[in-house]
């Protein structure tokens, strides 16, 4: 199990073998200009894996001075969305890359696929198929056992030109024929074994609509997008590793403009989630998860609903590095990557989950006087705030016990503590209501006490925080945890964690939330890091927490980068 001490601010190209393929190919002249591209497919949103390819692609093509396209692989639209087109988009700028040269789309070349693919047929390398799906399927063979040619692979290509050109027009119906390239049947590599090159789709594209009833698949729409576009290396994961050859055939048999070379990388995987945009759609679709962007999915979407800053990520991406050894990465190593962030970076404030209130006695009736707190206590550009103070005010319920456990150091009967940035409080009485719960704390402060008169300085058992009756909001506050509770789910509804999010009504918040930037992380101190909701927007005030202020119980804080390997 290899192990690093934590999460590094790297470059995501350092110190790994593809960049040391490119350097190579830079220094010896085999390369003039380093191009990658990101070709995700829109038919779902992107999540941490995808992720780690655009920080890999935009950051090495950043690195050597070259670009990286952003390429949507529209070549299936019975399954693809506008909603997903914009969500590519949107989420590649939010984690903070910009596509060069335009955006683009396979569906940009498909006239020009089209004719390359007419092309084999003259050739004589490529036919079109009448069988079933499950004929050409058992005639593939196995790893062990040669396939077996097709009855209609000696078709002569004038016939295959104009089965070609009448699949095109719309003929026939949708898996009636496929076109095939004409390779190998007998060889050891499946995916050389006569794959199917274009497949019938009577069905409307987001894009050109209803132009076109044949569309190509992945494996041949890939490589010649890579050589039209001139990228030089094209990056993926090892599940394309097999696919290589195929890659490279087409290249070899066809007129393109350039010579792209392919190379595979092992794609990330996390414990507690998955990452696999099959079996995120499923838990959308039978409604496991409240869309898209909920804040437990593994989305980018659901990611930055939660609070996580984009900065977040991309560390969390450079510190994992790339290698070619499949491995699983423990969700703590994100964790402690956006906790590292949003140290930095979130502003302080005070929030009151379960809240319970406070009667000084002895304040004034009346009397509301402004405290100053810092926004940052170790970063003093960020300013101060006025917390207004008054006779009523609000504690946590499990800041108080009335008969407090061995190590209870908070508030409890007769003993005193400091209320954040204000001053020190005795508990004298304690009011319950008919079924005993306790629902008001009468208290006494020492005027003498705050942290403006020198008071501040006296040593009590606990610092608690606090708001003000006056002066607080009310919100909502939703609690998120591991939407599995298997490290490894196998079972999408066994393993799901039915309290994976708890919603807290009732809570109270600093005024100052309310003006904080949407989007923006804040730490409600003692409890952890937040961020409004998009339902904030409908009037009332909704909060997701981000992440604790330090690890999860039952996760290593030791060992960030633990790896586990499969």
């Amino acid at each position: 199990m290899a192990q690093q001490s934590g999460v590094q601010e790297v470059n995501a190209s350092a110190n790994n073998f593809i960049r040391s393929i490119i350097a190579s190919d830079v220094d010896a002249g085999c390369t003039r200009v380093v191009i990658t591209r990101f070709p995700p497919e829109p038919n779902g949103y992107l999540h941490l894996g995808h992720a780690k390819s655009i920080v890999l692609n935009y950051e090495l093509a950043k690195e050597f001075g070259g670009r990286c396209n952003l390429r949507l692989d529209d070549t299936n639209p019975a399954k693809e969305k506008v909603q997903y087109i914009d969500a590519i988009k949107r989420d590649v700028q939010w984690l903070g890359f910009e596509w060069a040269e335009g955006l683009r789309f396979a569906s940009d070349y498909f006239e020009q696929l089209y004719a390359w693919a007419c092309h084999l047929i003259h050739i004589g390398k490529a036919y079109v198929d009448d069988q079933s799906v499950h004929d050409i399927r058992e005639g593939r063979g196995t790893l062990t056992s040669p396939g077996r040619n097709s009855p209609f692979r000696a078709r002569s290509v004038e016939e295959n030109a104009e089965l070609f050109a009448r699949m095109r027009a719309g003929e026939f119906r949708n898996g009636e024929r496929v076109l095939r390239a004409k390779i190998d049947m007998a060889s050891p590599n499946l995916n050389l074994r006569d794959p199917v090159i274009y497949r019938i789709l009577n069905a409307s594209h987001p894009r050109t609509g209803t132009a076109w009833h044949i569309y190509p698949s992945y494996d041949f729409a890939h490589g010649q997008c890579d050589a039209i576009e001139e990228v030089s290396h094209s990056l993926c994961t090892l599940e394309f590793e097999d696919h290589r050859p195929l890659y490279d055939w087409f290249l070899d048999n066809l007129p393109v403009p350039s010579r792209p070379r392919q190379f595979e990388f092992a794609r990330l995987d996390m414990t507690h989630t998955v990452l696999s945009k099959r079996v995120l759609t499923e838990l959308v679709r039978d409604g496991h998860v409240e869309g898209w962007d909920d804040p437990r999915m593994p989305t980018l979407a659901g990611l930055r609903r939660r609070g996580v800053p984009a900065e977040a990520v991309r560390r969390f991406i450079r510190g994992v590095g790339v290698s070619k050894a499949n491995s699983t990465v423990d969700d703590s190593v994100l964790d402690a990557a956006i906790r590292d962030v949003l140290n930095e970076q979130a502003p302080r404030r005070m929030a009151v989950l379960k809240p319970l209130k406070v009667t000084i006695e002895n304040y004034p009736a009346g009397r509301i006087e402004e405290l100053e707190a810092p926004n940052h206590p170790a970063d003093a550009s960020f300013g101060t705030r006025i917390v207004p103070f008054s006779r009523e005010v609000y504690i946590e319920q499990d800041d108080f016990s009335e008969v407090p456990p061995r190590g209870f150091r908070r508030l409890a009967p007769g003993r005193e503590v400091r209320l954040r940035y204000g001053y020190l409080v005795t508990c004298h009485d304690v009011v319950k209501d008919a079924a005993g719960r306790v629902v008001e704390l009468r208290c006494t402060y020492d005027p003498d006490s705050g942290s403006g008169a020198g008071g501040g300085q006296r040593k009590v058992g606990a610092t608690i925080h606090w708001v003000s009756a006056v002066d607080a909001l009310p919100a909502e506050v939703r609690l998120f945890n591991r939407l599995f509770t298997r490290a490894r789910p196998t079972d999408l509804v066994t393993d799901l964690d039915p309290h994976s999010m708890q919603t807290l009504s009732g809570c109270l918040v600093e005024r100052a939330t309310a003006s904080d930037p949407h989007g923006d992380a804040l730490q409600f101190e003692r409890q952890g890091y937040f961020t409004h909701d998009d339902d904030s927007r409908s009037g009332r005030l909704v909060f997701n927490r981000t992440a604790s202020l330090r690890e999860n119980p039952g996760k290593s804080p030791a060992a960030h980068l633990d790896r586990v390997r499969k």
